[in-house]
């Protein structure tokens, strides 16, 4: 700033006086850059976080699902080059009555785990809300899922024994026939479901108790003033407002009782006994890859089942509109 001869100041701060100090343009723009590198940081370590996972994925998901599908299109059972085949494998799968057995049980077990451990968390979560909110039950109910898939197997194999499982004897202390339940056609799908509702059904009640935490306590208010019970309160508020939550269950539900596996390998007779009642997708998958070496027909049941869990999810996705939600 340039003094005048009369003592006025010239320039900026003459025409109004509201000139800013160098100072303060100073300080504003050394914050802006103070942001902008900040963001960048920040960018920088976000990226650092995902890497991991992101990784991951590419290995262990990404890089497995493309050379499956490569893989489905030939013939390779680990001693010799792939070769080449075409459609062949997919025609043959079309034309194999043990690859629909197979979903036909898988089928079968997916609706009697999901009906029943769905309804089972729904009224564990709804009792939790609604009675207590003991930390203390919330672990015991959780507890089953810390018990890994083989260990449950195995346990079951052991409690419902045709001969000495204490199931059986808890039968025949009431008066009831012993039953193969692990051994028999047809008790041996809703068996092997029974032990994996008894094993995840905590897991999803806590899922749904989440929910319906999330939905606010004066909505259960105004309908008790207005006279509703608790049989209709849950018909008409938790229930709707907790279709997103449930509906993402749903969805998680599906797709992991369609690739049961371990259980059904440990607590069964043989693979999918007996007479392949209990021979799931998976069991079928596994046997055509590692049993028999037809890595290349595997990879294309794996790619069957990959499509048909694809378009499952996205009917269940739009039909349960898990992307909205009822809340205002």
């Amino acid at each position: 700033m340039t003094v005048a001869s009369h003592g006025a100041p010239s320039g900026p701060a003459a025409a109004g006086g509201n000139a800013i100090p160098k100072t303060a343009l100073t300080k504003t723009t050394g914050q802006g850059r103070d942001t902008d590198g900040g963001g960048r940081g920040d960018g920088r370590l976000a990226a650092l976080f995902i890497a991991p996972a992101l990784l991951g994925f590419l290995v262990f998901l990404l890089w497995p699902t493309l050379r499956g599908i490569q893989l489905s299109f030939t013939r390779y059972n680990l001693l010799t080059p792939p070769e080449w085949v075409g459609l062949d494998n997919y025609r043959r799968m079309i034309d194999d009555p043990i690859f629909w057995g197979s979903l036909r049980v898988t089928v079968e077990y997916v609706f009697i785990n999901i009906g029943v451990q769905t309804a089972a968390a729904l009224c564990i979560a709804v009792l939790m809300q609604r009675l207590t909110n003991s930390s203390l039950l919330r672990s015991v109910v959780l507890t089953p899922y810390l018990v890994s898939n083989v260990v449950a197997g195995v346990v079951f194999l052991w409690i419902l024994d045709t001969q000495i499982g204490i199931g059986n004897e808890i039968l025949g202390a009431f008066g009831f026939d012993h039953i193969a339940f692990l051994a028999s056609k047809e008790w041996v799908i809703p068996s092997v479901a029974m032990i994996n509702v008894w094993r995840h059904v905590g897991y999803t009640a806590l899922l749904l108790f989440a929910g319906l935490q999330a939905i606010p306590g004066d909505v259960y208010e105004a309908a008790r003033v207005d006279g509703a019970g608790e049989l209709r309160m849950f018909w008409r508020i938790s229930l709707p407002l907790l279709r997103p939550v449930l509906a993402v269950v749903l969805i998680m539900t599906v797709i992991g009782s369609f690739q049961v596996f371990d259980t059904v390998a440990v607590a069964t007779t043989g693979p999918g006994g007996p007479a392949n009642a209990s021979n799931v997708l998976q069991l079928y998958i596994y046997d055509s890859a590692f049993g028999r070496f037809q890595f290349g027909y595997a990879s294309a049941m794996s790619v069957a089942l990959l499509a048909v869990l694809s378009v499952i999810t996205m009917i269940q996705y739009r039909v349960t509109r898990a992307g909205g939600t009822d809340l205002g």
